[in-house]
């Protein structure tokens, strides 16, 4: 059981505690108890959470589109990397469109860690797409082309500091009688501090902040791979704006479980979804250092409507509303509609090695 393995190596652990970033490491990635890993459903009615490419396969043929048109434009190989693929949805949404509007030989790869997503992968792709997969990005040569990633830096472990009393601390994880605490340490993590300092960061009082150090290794493994060609983050965050305001005073950790949020991420461990809300400034800061060249950042419904979203939408009028053109024109207007889905995700996009590259059409 996960409460038996984190027993254990809080056991094994200086004054007996661990950090934030190391529960949520064994949480959600353990090989065997990790929620993540395990032979379960996570995505959909039936997971915890939902996400964008399982509200309707329109998200991953306007990037399929989109990337296309990059390629010809730029004249970028049209090799695509997808981190984190969870159901293959997405996949399969932008392979199909490859295959019925685009019709060129096309490199797409996928970075998948979880055995269980694997084989949902496999099960709805392979019989007919050709994929690479592979466990992590230092398993790829580096190539020229497209990384994309959905969700993937708000589910990486993070550490967790608060100010109290004027003083920094860091807070731990402990267990006593089967049940984990939180704790506290003062904070001498000299990357957390280093994070403070290049990020301008500055707590007011009993306020709370996660720390993605794993943040800057994924930007530079990404840069690493990446010869030339953009990199595409889609996810939720914050600017360093948006964490100052009194409104994120208690930080943004929390947990989804059965589609319920659950503030108090030491419950269910191994057994819900744990996320964070993602450092913008910072992961545009690092992917500068990284050769990874900022070119804009752009809500979800915005970035859909500059890919040319609205080309889908069926002209002619269907009375059905359960027909596919009905089913379909829903889904398109509620990625793009005010206090939608779209409004929650922003889409980070970089570029390296391309100069003067216009993403989208004049």
């Amino acid at each position: 059981m996960m409460i038996d393995f984190l027993k254990s190596v809080i056991a094994n652990s200086p004054n007996r505690l661990i950090s934030y970033a190391e529960y949520i490491d064994a949480a959600l990635y353990h090989p065997d108890l990790g929620y993540y890993m395990k032979n379960k459903q996570k995505i959909g009615s039936q997971g915890d959470f939902i996400t964008t490419s399982n509200i309707s396969d329109v998200y991953g043929r306007i990037i399929a589109k989109w990337f296309a048109g990059i390629c010809e434009k730029i004249g970028l190989e049209p090799a695509f990397c997808e981190i984190g693929a969870g159901n293959g949805r997405f996949a399969h949404a932008f392979l199909q469109d490859w295959e019925d509007s685009i019709k060129i030989p096309l490199k797409y790869i996928i970075v998948e860690s979880s055995p269980y997503h694997l084989k949902l992968q496999n099960e709805l792709l392979k019989s007919h797409y050709s994929i690479v997969q592979v466990s992590t990005l230092n398993d790829l040569e580096p190539f020229e082309g497209m990384v994309f990633s959905n969700e993937l830096f708000d589910a990486l472990p993070v550490h967790v500091i608060e100010k109290e009393n004027g003083q920094l601390f860091e807070k731990m994880v402990g267990i006593k009688n089967n049940s984990l605490y939180e704790d506290k340490v003062s904070l001498t993590n000299p990357s957390i501090l280093s994070f403070l300092e290049e990020t301008g960061l500055e707590l007011k009082e009993k306020q709370r902040l996660e720390v993605p150090l794993l943040m800057k290794e994924m930007v530079r493994d990404i840069s690493r791979v990446l010869t030339k060609g953009i990199v595409v983050t889609a996810d939720y965050g914050y600017t360093k704006e948006d964490w100052n305001h009194p409104s994120r005073i208690k930080g943004s950790l929390r947990g989804y479980y059965q589609h319920q949020m659950i503030h108090d991420v030491l419950e269910h461990p191994g057994e819900m979804d744990i996320t964070t809300h993602i450092h913008f400034d910072w992961l545009i800061q690092k992917g500068e250092q990284e050769g990874l060249n900022f070119y804009s950042k752009l809500r979800q419904d915005e970035f859909l409507l500059k890919a040319g979203i609205l080309k889908e939408l069926e002209n002619h009028y269907d009375p059905n509303p359960f027909s596919e053109v009905s089913k379909r024109n829903r889904a398109i207007r509620s990625l793009i509609m005010p206090a939608g889905i779209s409004t929650f995700f922003h889409l980070l996009i970089q570029q390296k090695g391309i100069k003067d590259g216009h993403l989208f059409e004049a």
